[in-house]
């Protein structure tokens, strides 16, 4: 069991490396090169967001677990043989600079991968009627534009799984869009070519994960050209970035799972309800600074992705 000592928690790093970018939870460096082309190195923080805001409470021990079921995740999608990832390697790096403290907290949250240009759209599957998929649905009996059913409750199960891009935004949501926006956005050929590698993924991840009592709603992907060893773009495709965490899908356990209400999950959809209490109560109005996270609240979010990895990957020493 993991300790919930805050003050063990990374929420920030700050290496001796070029190209640091920092995103809402994961902070980006540049590696030296290796023989094929430019690396990176990734870095799960415990950092947790919410409404576009990162709270100031740390999870202590989150970005090692989006570390562990990430790694199980292209690990176990290499055995389908659907496309390459790019990820490398998952030992700490020689960080010329970095101390023996700075080392020990990257073990088990980092990820060296293959540099890539990142297709601007957001890959996402959806096999089950939930959140902005549900909004819509009542609206329009549509998803991104997709014509469904009549008479679905939220949370069902969709006849089968449908591809609904967004576009990347650099600040704020992401926006939904259809598959003709994608192909003007990326080009047709391109578009479909993600659209059925999409699918292909979401329904082997979705056979997996109902092998261990999970539901997999929903999910989305990330996709990228390599960059060659002249630092341009190659036309090598790779899955990229994280891939079928917590962060980045909607997971249900299979045993409490009932249509027509929201379904308990494994991601942070618990720490999202306490912040929807204080917004209730006047004392937050989903702008920065994020409030202090309570224990409780800190402990029930953390349960809930180490089951999922225990569930998923059977990692029960996280």
């Amino acid at each position: 069991m993991m300790t919930l000592d805050v003050s063990n928690a990374v929420h920030t790093t700050s290496l001796p490396l070029p190209g640091a970018r920092h995103g809402k939870v994961r902070d980006m460096y540049s590696l030296p090169p290796d023989q094929d082309g430019p690396r990176v190195l990734m870095v799960a923080s415990d950092r947790i967001s919410a409404f576009d805001v990162i709270m100031p409470t740390p999870i202590p021990g989150k970005g090692q677990l989006l570390t562990s079921i990430s790694a199980g995740w292209f690990h176990w999608l290499r055995g389908r043989g659907i496309i390459n990832d790019h990820l490398l390697s998952l030992d700490v790096p020689s960080i010329p600079g970095a101390d023996a403290p700075t080392l020990a907290s990257l073990e088990g949250r980092i990820m060296v991968c293959r540099a890539v240009r990142i297709i601007p759209v957001e890959c996402v599957a959806r096999g089950y009627l939930a959140g902005s998929g549900w909004a819509e649905y009542k609206q329009s009996q549509t998803v991104c534009g997709i014509k469904l059913p009549a008479g679905l409750r939220q949370g069902d199960r969709l006849p089968e799984p449908i591809f609904t891009p967004a576009t990347k935004a650099d600040a704020g949501h992401d926006e939904n869009i259809s598959f003709e926006g994608a192909c003007s956005a990326i080009g047709g050929a391109l578009a479909t070519r993600l659209r059925d590698v999409t699918l292909r993924l979401y329904a082997a991840a979705r056979e997996h994960a109902a092998a261990r009592g999970v539901i997999l709603a929903d999910t989305k992907f990330e996709f990228g050209f390599a960059l060659g060893a002249d630092g341009t773009p190659t036309d090598r495709l790779l899955l990229a970035d994280e891939v079928l965490t917590p962060d980045s899908s909607r997971y249900w356990p299979a045993d409490t799972w009932s249509p027509g209400r929201d379904q308990p999950s494994y991601d942070k959809q618990f720490m999202r309800e306490h912040l929807l209490r204080l917004e209730q109560a006047g004392l937050w109005d989903r702008t920065p600074p994020g409030p202090e996270l309570p224990a409780d609240v800190v402990e029930g979010t953390l349960s809930r992705y180490r089951e999922a990895a225990q569930r998923l990957f059977a990692a029960a020493s996280l």
